[in-house]
């Protein structure tokens, strides 16, 4: 409440007291009528825990928190302030030792954050005040500030992208120091602000932005942006499509303008990198409980000490022996006062039965432990010039001790470049041979024609012979080659190969796909060496060349990929005026959702594509009358302006167009391990270490890469917990698991399980769950969720046997499970925490 009132009294609104934060750009704030600016965050990054004033009394407060600093402290005082059997020193000099190279080593690890902080926080920035461009330090910057982000530079604040050198106002980002993708993602302007290209037209612009307050969520972002263009105010929705992140980095785009909307520690990168807990590592814990029992031991060894020493000078003779006369001080002290000293007396001199030498040694071990990491030339990584970085020193021998350890599979196991391998068009399976598309069983030259082929040369200039299975066919290449976000470069790239198709396909080699998805750009470049070429989209027109013919869509909508529908679409409008609806998504998102089409031997090969271990895609599309798009259009328009529940509304809005839809295909899509995974995994089994692997991938694709990859071998018996709908279901193929691990005890086992099953064991029957799991030498989570992966860590950790263990990933959906873990590794960085 104080702190309220004291924002009231110094004029500003109190912060994140709404559910909104308005923004006025350029901080042109209203002239007329009662406005009181809000009070927003500056834009500096604390990452480090002390200062130069607040560091001794600090780290010396965090020092004596711990038991054996806090006792060996106590013992010195004693020492000081009676007559005690040793002296002072022995106890003074280690402590001072243990207390002054603990504080040299977190000294020198927040000396190393204040570094990295003040880099990032005075990096020179770019900022449009009084109709100039100005150059300032990143923590300058205020949240409405315009700032200007050049090819090749990292985002020094959220912004909302305002404009692009592009003339469609877009541009590519890479976000892979927030979520591990080395994909380029595309990010849009609204069209009102896209032409405001240069200083002087962006201090014209009259616009507020309204937005949600800040949030951890890196793909959650809700606002609107209200542009008075004319004396007219036009209002344009605001979703994640339009922020760009703190973090990432600007790609393939000269240069764009933003409005700050989050600064600093309000960040989304700042929000999701705080960690909840100190972590403490298993030795220092067990320490602690030795030093506890010993310090009982200690506590009766002084007390029966000054009991028995009461007892023996209960005769005249032995309480004042000739040898050692009492002064008259003595004789009339308090009984109490020389019980007490008698006790601290034989607790000094008792004191060695816990060693300070053990924590000094301890302490040393750490410190110079976490140098031997970085400078570990297996962890060396030559291509980005990076080695291993430690951010805590206290965890260094919890990696010996690791039992278990949980990976991601998506980037961390695979490497997350896709090669297109095979697709079903119609119910009949084709494989790609040489940029053609040929029916499985058939080879390239085969004169066999009795089922219908589709071999397109990537440069046929003969005409199609169009009969209704090409139809189909063409259909299919087309919502493939449609119905994504990719975008192109024409640039030749400095130190790439370019497109390593372009010269096959008769094309300069200057263009190259990229796409905010792996998948999208292997399936855009491989209907691309068929014959059906996307060249680009301008604006709201979309252009494909159809074996050397051009094709100008209109594109209408983009209905957004998210993880609860696992589906994106595109609304088009043809060049016959039609609109068609493409999508694409899991099979699981979109085979409930058809109405036409081969639905079940489609089915059928997506299954065959995901046992071989391809990622798999299915595409649908569906034709909407004018009345119907109308209707469509009308709803999208109201859900996106929302600033209220606009999720929910916007999730209510797909299901109803997403629905009735004609099933077109399915594709099959390789994404290839990481160099030595196998190898890996192996040796960590002969070490005894479980490897338990965690994914949102479906299970079919999850449980062909554990293979594929040496988690799961072949003369393994693979269990499968998956599909239970009820908990007493649930629990009774528990107890069947238990019962065959128990019956075939000689063999090895190997557990699947899905993200629904596991919630319905870990809802009421986690103890059978776990002794299934303790069973079994490998075990498969697949379609996770990120706090699923946390919860079946949290689980794992804090079960009976209480084992140490290691998570590792490399994107923002593993950042729970990596803090939930005793060590956690991020592998992109490789840094330990």
């Amino acid at each position: 409440m104080g702190g309220i009132l004291l924002w009231a009294r110094q004029g500003f609104d109190p912060p994140h007291q709404s559910d909104t934060r308005t923004v006025y750009i350029a901080n042109r704030f209203p002239q007329h009528g009662h406005y009181v600016p809000q009070r927003f965050a500056d834009n500096r990054i604390i990452s480090s825990k002390y200062t130069v004033w607040n560091f001794v009394p600090k780290n010396l407060f965090e020092q004596f928190r711990r038991i054996a600093n806090f006792y060996f402290l106590i013992i010195f005082l004693v020492q000081l302030m009676i007559d005690t059997p040793t002296s002072p020193v022995t106890s003074g000099l280690p402590l001072f030792f243990v207390i002054t190279v603990t504080a040299i080593k977190q000294g020198y690890e927040d000396w190393l954050r204040h570094k990295a902080d003040n880099e990032v926080n005075g990096a020179p920035v770019f900022v449009v005040r009084s109709g100039s461009l100005v150059q300032t330090r990143s923590k300058n910057i205020r949240v409405g500030d315009i700032v200007r982000v050049a090819k090749d530079e990292t985002f020094p604040v959220d912004l909302v992208l305002l404009s692009s050198d592009r003339a469609e106002g877009t541009c590519h980002i890479t976000t892979t120091s927030l979520d591990g993708e080395t994909n380029l993602k595309t990010h849009y302007s609204v069209p009102e602000t896209l032409v405001s290209q240069s200083v002087s037209r962006l201090e014209a612009l009259h616009a507020v932005l309204e937005c949600q307050q800040p949030d951890a969520d890196l793909y959650r972002f809700v606002g609107r942006i209200t542009v008075t263009q004319q004396g007219e105010e036009i209002v344009r929705p605001l979703g994640p499509e339009n922020l760009l992140l703190r973090g990432a980095r600007l790609k393939n785009t000269k240069e764009i303008f933003g409005v700050a909307v989050y600064t600093g520690m309000e960040s989304k990168m700042a929000l999701n990198y705080k960690c909840k807990s100190q972590k403490r590592s298993a030795v220092e814990k067990s320490m602690n409980t030795f030093l506890l029992i010993y310090l009982g031991i200690l506590l009766f060894e002084a007390i029966l000490s000054t009991i028995l020493k009461y007892a023996w000078q209960a005769e005249n003779k032995w309480d004042e022996p000739f040898y050692n006369h009492k002064t008259e001080q003595e004789r009339n002290s308090s009984q109490i006062l020389k019980f007490i000293s008698d006790f601290l007396a034989f607790l000094v001199l008792y004191n060695f039965i816990i060693p300070i030498s053990l924590y000094v040694t301890v302490e040393m071990q750490k410190f110079l432990g976490s140098f031997f990491i970085g400078w570990d030339l297996d962890l060396y990584h030559e291509e980005s010039d990076q080695m291993a970085q430690v951010n805590t020193s206290d965890l260094n021998e919890e990696l010996g001790q690791v039992e278990y350890v949980f990976t991601d599979k998506t980037g961390t196991l695979t490497e997350n470049e896709m090669l297109f391998r095979e697709c079903s068009i119609n119910g009949i399976k084709y494989q790609e041979i040489n940029g053609k598309l040929v029916p499985e069983g058939m080879t390239e030259d085969s004169p066999d024609r009795s089922v219908p082929p589709l071999v397109l040369y990537s440069c046929l200039s003969v005409s199609l012979s169009v009969t209704s299975q090409s139809r189909e066919e063409l259909l299919f290449l087309k919502a493939v080659s449609l119905c994504h976000t990719v975008q192109i470069s024409y640039e030749q790239p400095g130190d790439g190969p370019g497109d390593p198709f372009s010269h096959a396909n008769g094309f300069s080699s200057q263009m190259e796909y990229y796409a905010s998805s792996p998948d999208e750009k292997a399936l855009v470049e491989a209907t691309k060496r068929m014959g059906v070429t996307f060249i680009g989209s301008h604006g709201e027109t979309m252009e494909i060349k159809t074996f050397g013919k051009s094709e100008k869509f209109k594109l209408l909508h983009v209905l957004e990929f998210d993880a609860n529908r696992r589906r994106m679409s595109v609304i088009l409008q043809t060049p016959t005026g039609e609109k068609v609806l493409f999508t694409k998504g899991a099979e699981s998102a979109i085979l409930p959702f058809t109405t036409s089409g081969e639905i079940n031997k489609t089915r059928v090969h997506v299954d065959e594509f995901a046992l071989k271990g391809l990622r798999t895609l299915v595409v649908a599309c569906r034709h909407f009358s004018v009345e119907e798009y109308e209707e469509v259009d009308q709803r999208l328009h109201k859900a996106r302006t929302a600033l209220q529940q606009r999720e929910e509304r916007l999730a209510e809005v797909f299901s109803f167009i997403e629905k009735n839809l004609e099933l077109l295909g399915a594709t099959g899509v390789e994404d290839k391990l990481q160099e030595k995974v196998q190898e890996t995994i192996e040796a960590l089994r002969l070490a005894g270490i479980k490897v338990w692997v965690l994914t949102g991938d479906k299970h079919e694709t999850a449980v062909s890469v554990s293979l594929s990859c040496g988690h799961f071998h072949r003369t393994m018996n693979i269990l499968e917990l998956v599909q239970q709908k009820s908990d007493n279901e649930c629990a009774e193929q528990l107890r069947q698991l238990a019962r065959r691990i128990k019956d075939d005890h000689v063999i090895q086992h190997g557990l699947v399980v899905d993200g629904a099953s596991l919630s319905l064991a870990l809802r009421g029957h986690e103890k059978l769950f776990m002794e299934v799991c303790k069973n079994c030498s490998a075990v498969l989570c697949c379609r996770m969720a990120p706090l699923q992966k946390a919860k079946v860590v949290r689980l794992l950790k804090t079960s009976l046997e209480k084992p140490i263990t290691l998570a590792i990933g490399d994107g923002a959906n593993d950042v729970s499970m990596i803090q939930e873990a005793h060590v956690g590794i991020e592998h992109c960085f490789f840094h330990l925490m």
